[in-house]
């Protein structure tokens, strides 16, 4: 992704990073393509193992011209692999996930990280998408984690789409998010409230040789490494781009919602914190745990409050919450849309369960994800 221009409104700009399973669209079996598309015209970034392959689009204000460039990013990779006999797959899992043996891509950071963790990358197939939310000021990108991470848990039940590993049905909707919930920074943000607390806290976890570097910082939601955002992290891999440019709208305006809670960023200004509706990091554990087991099928925890509630009602809570900010970027009636859509068809995880019930191959899943992805 290219680094956002300087705004001092958070949540001006935009952009998101997709990763792809690669898959023989024949058999479905994941292949390791990584290196003949990096060597094609497709702008494409390695993942950690060479069955996998990321895209970033661009800076963006608007969701029109976001949709545009994830299109244009998704035609290329699907061109430049249908050119070497490829598939690509845009979900949290395919069937083959974490049953083959396939070496990390040849990078010397991600051979340390497989050679410390071990079994941890051999199970590590999972593909997200992720979100970059502009957030110039740093100390507010911290503050803005943790009020957004209350709402995170109903994002992913909104994209799951991984109930397959190991060629089995798992029972969950994300098993993504059980597969990489054994990594020792992954979860809710933590209960920091400025970057130099947050960054003390990444420097412990380096210093210790727990983990390599920040980049391994897999909070649900984190300040960038790389940028002056908020990374929004929390989302399976999506097959339907409809769900990307949902998710993309409603993690900016969750963003927004929260930075605007905290007062009106300004030069020399002091942050003025509204009232923060507390969602303990134990609650919101149980959450996730939920939004990955049962995707919108079932109740969800609601974490500010501790109870079950019906999925469908979790989310319209999450349009109320931060429909102010959406009505004012003209967000409103497409996300309104976007949100009935697929509460009316379902998330993949059911999609793709509904093609197993009705007899479908492993190799037929697959390539009913393939066609999803390519659109």
């Amino acid at each position: 992704m290219s680094t956002p221009t300087a705004s001092h409104e958070p949540g001006a700009t935009i952009g998101v990073e997709e990763e792809f399973h690669i898959v023989d669209p024949e058999t479905g079996d994941l292949r390791a393509g990584a290196r003949a598309l990096l060597a094609s015209r497709a702008e494409v970034e390695p993942e950690l193992h060479r069955t996998m392959i990321e895209t970033a689009t661009d800076v963006h204000e608007g969701l029109a011209t976001l949709r545009e460039d994830l299109v244009a990013r998704r035609g290329q990779l699907v061109t430049a692999a249908r050119a070497l006999g490829l598939g690509v797959v845009a979900s949290g899992t395919v069937p083959g996930s974490g049953g083959s043996v396939v070496r990390v891509f040849p990078k010397s950071r991600y051979e340390w990280i497989h050679e410390e963790y071990r079994q941890l990358v051999a199970e590590q197939q999972v593909c997200a998408c992720q979100v970059q939310v502009g957030v110039p000021d740093r100390d507010l990108a911290v503050r803005v984690t943790r009020r957004v991470r209350g709402w995170l848990p109903t994002l992913l039940a909104m994209s799951a789409s991984s109930p397959m590993f190991r060629c089995a049905d798992t029972g969950y909707a994300s098993y993504r998010t059980v597969a990489i919930s054994r990594w020792p920074t992954v979860g809710p943000p933590p209960d920091v409230r400025s970057a130099d607390e947050y960054d003390r806290l990444v420097e412990s976890l380096v210093g210790s040789g727990v983990i390599k570097d920040a980049g391994m910082i897999y909070y649900d939601a984190r300040p960038s490494a790389r940028y002056p955002t908020v990374e929004v992290r929390i989302a399976d891999g999506c097959p339907d781009l409809d769900d990307v440019v949902l998710l993309a709208a409603l993690s900016r305006a969750l963003v927004a919602t929260a930075a605007a809670a905290e007062g009106e960023a300004t030069d020399g200004a002091v942050y003025r914190a509204g009232p923060l509706a507390e969602a303990p990091v134990e609650l919101v554990r149980a959450a996730t745990w939920r939004a990955a087991r049962s995707g919108l099928e079932q109740d969800l925890v609601d974490p500010f409050t501790a109870r079950a509630v019906p999925a469908e009602k979790l989310v319209e809570a999450l349009l109320e919450h931060v429909r102010p900010d959406l009505t004012a970027r003209g967000e409103w009636p497409l996300v309104r849309d976007l949100v009935d859509r697929l509460l009316a068809r379902g998330t993949s995880a059911q999609r793709q369960r509904a093609l197993l019930t009705a007899g479908a191959s492993d190799a037929e899943l697959v390539a009913d994800l393939v066609a999803t992805t390519a659109g």
